[in-house]
């Protein structure tokens, strides 16, 4: 059996606070692999700033490459939308029935986590592992960076550098998708 950690999020666009989370779950966590689930549509979040799902997708891929044991994924692209992560794991642990799936989401949505479709059926069939998010404590040790999606998006607007948020690689289709 595999042990997969679920890493789900818009990635409007992905930065380095994601990796860092992303390899310290795997390692701490004892995870085989951690997918980051790019999701087309967060029923929580205002679409408005939201640049197209193939191009999030490709920036994520990019930026993963050479990053053992972490991915990206289009999962949710084939499911129906809004992304509800109760479906994604109902769905997921049916088309890999050799996996065994681990949901990684911060502090700051686990302190609204009643707030989720499903949240007690979540709780009773996956293990949650909850990352520090601004003020809010997780349960795993992960290294806090000091760099959000947004700030990254208001910089390439402001004509700032974004070098050392994201990785070199992307920085060219951050600064041409976000501007």
């Amino acid at each position: 059996m595999k042990n997969v950690g679920l890493f789900g999020g818009s990635f409007n666009p992905i930065h380095y606070g994601h990796v860092a989370i992303a390899q310290a779950v795997l390692k701490q966590c004892g995870l085989d692999e951690v997918w980051l689930m790019v999701s087309p549509q967060n029923p929580l979040k205002q679409q408005a700033d939201l640049l197209d799902d193939g191009l999030r997708l490709e920036m994520a891929q990019k930026a993963l490459e050479g990053v053992e044991g972490v991915k990206a994924c289009d999962y949710e692209f084939h499911l129906p939308k809004p992304s509800y992560t109760w479906n994604t794991l109902q769905h997921l642990s049916k088309d890999y029935p050799d996996c065994r799936f681990y949901l990684l989401i911060g502090g700051d949505n686990w302190a609204h986590f009643e707030r989720w479709r499903h949240w007690k059926d979540i709780l009773r069939q996956y293990d949650v592992i909850v990352y520090p998010r601004d003020q809010y404590q997780g349960t795993v040790d992960v290294p806090l960076l000091p760099v959000s999606s947004t700030e990254i998006r208001q910089r390439v607007r402001a004509g700032e550098s974004i070098k050392g948020l994201v990785p070199d690689q992307i920085i060219s289709d951050v600064e041409k998708n976000y501007q």
